[in-house]
């Protein structure tokens, strides 16, 4: 038995399109529906059997659904959400849970009982619907953010539901989350962007990007994401990004100074230390599973 009649999802991106897609493939929606302001994304989706059916305009996608899920870039959740009843279940993806709190005030005077924030920490290089994913969810955490007033209800159905597409489901503050991701997503992303823009502007980059080794590689990869959406992402969560970033260039500059001054016994020590701390953390991982 499908745990929803109808899911209405809002954005067609890599994370709504593998949403809906992992949701047909585990049968946990008789009918998936989504809105997208992109035709093509619609008409992909449809070939593909992502979705069940198309809607022409929000309102449409929302009509008689048990589950709204809004996945649009964070600085358009507030537009969204113009045209979506308080009274529904509702959940989201974004990266910025406080942005997500702001636009339900400013649209519904405060934040619905029956509104549930969500972030699932997956992801890919790849965007568009064309790369969803219906295993992208498996053996990742799914992070919810409710407030005291969040109807309990609600929030088990979503819990119930990131579980039901392979995923571990925890619960944080809004203010801890973004501080969180600020520091483990966004200023990783920042990095990448920045190193190969970098190395990019110099006459010889290609010769550069040719003999790049693995670790450059692996590192770079994350800066062939959207665009567009980490613009968003930076914007909307930039006191907690500056305050990381603040931090990384303090430490950047004092590395900086140990080569410059040839102290290789406080370079070593700080590599050292950076070493220790992500072995402890592979093998706490490990130790998880």
């Amino acid at each position: 038995m499908s745990d929803f009649s109808r899911v209405a999802i809002i954005g067609l991106g890599l994370i709504g399109g593998s949403i809906a897609a992992a949701i047909q493939k585990r049968k946990l929606a008789s009918h998936v529906v989504a809105y997208d302001q992109l035709g093509e994304s619609l008409d992909i989706a449809l070939q593909r059997g992502i979705i069940n059916s198309a809607a022409p305009s929000i309102t449409e996608a929302v009509n008689g659904a048990d589950l709204v899920l809004v996945a649009v870039p964070v600085l358009t959740i507030e537009t969204v959400l113009r045209e979506i009843p308080s009274d529904l279940l509702i959940t989201d993806v974004g990266s910025v849970k406080q942005r997500v709190i702001q636009a339900c005030e400013t649209v519904y005077g405060t934040v619905p009982k029956t509104l549930v924030p969500g972030h699932p920490i997956a992801g890919s290089e790849k965007h568009g619907v064309a790369a969803a994913n219906a295993d992208l969810f498996e053996h990742h955490k799914v992070i919810l953010t409710p407030n005291a007033d969040t109807d309990a209800e609600s929030l088990e159905r979503i819990r119930t539901l990131w579980q039901g597409l392979g995923s571990t489901v925890v619960e944080m503050s809004v203010s801890h989350h973004d501080e969180v991701l600020a520091q483990t997503s966004h200023l990783p992303h920042l990095l990448a962007y920045a190193l190969v823009d970098t190395l990019s502007a110099q006459g010889d980059s290609m010769e550069i990007f040719q003999y790049a080794a693995g670790g450059f590689r692996d590192f770079s990869r994350i800066a062939a994401s959207d665009p567009a959406m980490w613009r968003d992402i930076f914007q909307a969560n930039g006191p907690a990004v500056i305050n990381i970033l603040d931090r990384f260039l303090s430490e950047i500059g004092d590395i900086r100074e140990l080569i410059v001054t040839g102290d290789t016994a406080g370079l070593e020590a700080v590599l050292q230390r950076a070493k220790e701390a992500r072995d402890h953390f592979s093998e706490l991982k490990d130790h998880r599973g």
